[in-house]
C-alpha cells in the first residue's frame, strides 16, 4: 500500500505542476500577444468590448458633414430625401474626381437666382483645406456611417428660443456667424472683410423686424460669387416653425 500512495502522489504532484506550467503559458502569451485590441471603460469601471476603428480621415469627413450642415440638405449619410432640388450623394464619390468635389465644396453649386430654391453655399474661407479632404475621403467611401456623426437635436416643448439655439448649430449657422451670434469669420473678399455678426447695433438697425430677419434666412445673401462666403437661401429646406424659432433665438443675443 505504501508504493501504491507514493506512486499516486507522484502522480499527483506531476499534473499539478503540469497545470502550473500551461496557466503560466497561457498568461504569458496573453500578455505579450502582438494584436492589438481597444477597449474602453466604461461609467461603472467595467471594461466593454473591442472597439471598431475607422480611418481618421473618413470619419472626420463624417462629422464635417454633419457640422457645416450637409446633411441637412443632402440627408443623413448623404441619402437625400430633404427637397427635390438637393441631390443625394450615395453615388457622387465614384461619379466625380477629387478636383471636381473640392471645387463644387469650396464655390458652392445651385440655381442662385431663385430663393425659393435651396443653394449650396460658397465654403472655401470658411472649411479649411483638410477639412475639405476629410469631406471628400467621406464622399468617396460612400459615407459609412460613423458612431456620434449626428446632428444638433432639437429640444421640443421647451420654448422657441431653446429649439432655435439648437436649429442655429445644426443648420451651420454657427460656423460663419459664430458663438452666440458674435461673428468674428473672415470674408476677405467682401466689402467688410467678415461675415457680419448676429447681434449689436449695425445687425439690430438694418434687421429690426422678426420678418426682415426671416426673409434674409429665405434668400440668403451675396450668392455665388465665390471666392466670397455667401450665405445659402434655406427656402425650400427650414419650415415657417424653423425660421419663428430662429428669429427667437437670435432675439436673445446682445443687442
Amino acid at each position: 500500500m505504501r508504493k501504491r500512495d507514493n506512486v499516486l502522489l507522484i502522480l499527483v504532484g506531476g499534473a499539478a505542476v503540469a497545470l502550473v506550467v500551461v496557466v503560466g503559458i497561457v498568461a504569458f502569451a496573453a500578455g505579450h500577444s502582438t494584436r492589438s485590441t481597444t477597449t474602453v471603460t466604461v461609467a461603472s469601471g467595467t471594461t466593454a468590448g473591442p472597439v471598431e476603428q475607422i480611418d481618421p480621415s473618413v470619419a472626420a469627413g463624417a462629422h464635417d458633414f454633419v457640422q457645416f450642415a450637409c446633411a441637412q440638405c443632402h440627408g443623413e449619410q448623404g441619402k437625400g430625401g430633404v427637397s427635390p432640388d438637393v441631390p443625394a450623394l450615395v453615388d457622387i464619390g465614384k461619379q466625380e474626381t477629387v478636383t471636381q468635389l473640392r471645387q463644387i465644396i469650396d464655390h458652392g453649386l445651385g440655381e442662385s437666382a431663385n430663393p425659393t430654391k435651396p443653394y449650396m453655399p460658397v465654403w472655401g474661407e470658411v472649411i479649411s483645406r483638410k477639412q475639405v479632404s476629410d469631406l471628400v475621403a467621406y464622399l468617396r467611401a460612400g459615407l459609412p456611417e460613423v458612431p456620434n456623426a449626428v446632428p444638433q437635436a432639437v429640444p421640443q416643448g421647451q420654448g422657441e428660443a431653446v429649439a432655435g439655439g439648437a436649429l442655429y448649430v445644426r443648420y451651420g449657422c454657427i460656423n460663419c456667424h459664430g458663438p452666440n451670434g458674435l461673428g468674428g469669420i473672415p470674408n476677405p473678399q467682401s466689402p467688410d472683410k467678415a461675415i457680419p455678426p448676429l447681434s449689436g447695433a449695425d445687425f439690430r438697425s438694418e434687421f429690426d423686424t422678426p420678418e426682415k430677419i426671416t426673409e434674409i434666412i429665405r434668400t440668403g445673401s451675396v450668392l455665388g460669387r465665390a471666392p466670397i462666403v455667401s450665405m445659402p437661401h434655406w427656402g425650400g429646406i427650414l419650415t415657417d416653425a424653423d425660421y419663428n424659432a430662429l428669429v427667437a433665438y437670435i432675439d436673445t443675443l446682445k443687442p
